[in-house]
């Protein structure tokens, strides 16, 4: 006689702590490991896992990732539901209709899907023309990769599809057979693809560059610059790519110098202008450290933008960081003309937005100068959060009087 099927596993039951439980109700997208007070079996990576509250009712579901001390990212909080073929389809569905009303034609760039904040913990997709990039931070959904390309090619056909890793998930794609920078559907060349943004051109590094390959997320930022660069000397400090300093020079600034630590960076800008050929404005490039540069030049500026990267990737570098944010924000508002602006930037998470836009109110008013302050920003509208601990990018705009 044949052997007998193996009996199906039984489904992974979890419980939480009662904290965990009115996060989960509240509707908060993690559990971490510390929260746990049980379980039915071990569960492998991808897998689903069902949280039941004290009273043994459907509390949520989401991918189990045993490598992780966040252990659990939810996908489904509330009344129970069956996440078969149509529940995907209609999850994704959701996450594009919220985008859809945003850009026009002359915008092929943006964020299709912002992780948990659109209900797709530890995934984020962003298109840059006919390439999406899709960046995972999490093993958990290598197992569930097939049914999201598949999800992603009806949806946009003869899209190139680029596969990016968080650093610390490398190792264990490596062993399934995937890699960082893989191109998983179509052709991207050597791996720059340039998109569209409000009309002006730029390239993106899909394959090699940072995050999905240029920073999306200062979109609205950008476009604020542009109405403020009319007859100004602007300063873009971290300029990395040049956006900033685009938008500066489409809005009729005088000149616009871009600085910044990485000669790759610089190069990138002044291809991106290259690529802009309408674009007037004089643009210098200045290789040099910000903060040094900051503290030692005499030039002077009727803008000045400052959007470094995060100064603080730990809750114990918090502190720090807010004393950097206060220095860098007195250097450039010392370079300012009177009647001058500042942006000031941060995507530090663990800085949060008061502590930051304080760091900046306090050191203008150390300057001794009249300021008054124009506006504070948070996220763009594809890049929305919706939880505490998605929230990490924040700017405000001062004037000089």
């Amino acid at each position: 006689m044949p052997d007998a099927a193996p009996a199906p596993r039984p489904r992974l039951r979890l419980r939480v702590s009662p904290a965990a439980e009115s996060h989960l109700r509240a509707g908060h997208p993690w559990v971490y490991e510390s929260s746990l007070r049980g379980q039915n079996r071990e569960g492998k990576a991808g897998e689903l896992a069902v949280i039941y509250d004290r009273r043994d009712r459907f509390l949520a579901i989401g991918l189990y990732d045993p490598g992780s001390p966040l252990r659990v990212r939810v996908l489904h909080q509330g009344a129970p539901v069956t996440l078969d073929d149509g529940w995907w389809a209609a999850h994704l569905d959701a996450a594009l209709a919220r985008r859809a009303p945003l850009f026009g034609p002359e915008t092929d760039g943006y964020r299709v899907i912002n992780g948990e904040s659109d209900g797709w913990p530890g995934l984020v997709v962003d298109r840059y023309a006919h390439t999406l990039v899709l960046k995972l931070y999490t093993a958990a959904w290598f197992a569930h990769l097939d049914r999201v390309l598949a999800l992603l090619e009806a949806r946009f056909a003869d899209f190139a599809v680029v596969l990016r890793l968080s650093r610390n998930i490398q190792e264990k794609a490596a062993a399934t057979g995937l890699h960082d920078g893989q191109v998983l559907r179509g052709d991207v060349g050597e791996g720059t693809v340039v998109f569209h943004e409000t009309g002006l051109a730029f390239e993106a590094d899909v394959v090699r560059g940072q995050k999905t390959g240029f920073f999306l997320d200062q979109r609205e930022n950008r476009r604020r610059v542009e109405k403020y660069a009319r007859d100004r000397r602007v300063l873009n400090a971290f300029s990395f790519s040049g956006g900033f300093s685009l938008y500066a020079a489409r809005g009729g600034a005088r000149e616009v110098v871009s600085l910044d630590i990485s000669a790759h960076a610089l190069a990138s800008a002044a291809r991106n202008f290259a690529l802009n050929p309408g674009l007037s404005a004089p643009h210098e490039t200045v290789q040099a450290d910000v903060f040094e540069w900051l503290a030692q030049t005499r030039r002077t500026f009727d803008l000045v933008v400052l959007d470094p990267p995060s100064l603080a990737r730990r809750e114990q570098e918090r502190a720090g960081a807010i004393r950097a944010y206060g220095k860098l924000a007195a250097d450039g508002l010392r370079r300012l003309e009177r009647g001058g602006v500042l942006l000031s930037a941060s995507c530090s998470a663990h800085v949060s937005a008061e502590e930051f836009w304080n760091a900046v109110r306090d050191a203008a008013t150390r300057s001794g100068r009249p300021w008054r302050e124009l506006l504070t920003t948070q996220h763009a509208p594809d890049h929305h959060a919706t939880f505490p601990e998605a929230q990490y990018l924040k700017a405000i705009y001062l004037q000089l009087d």
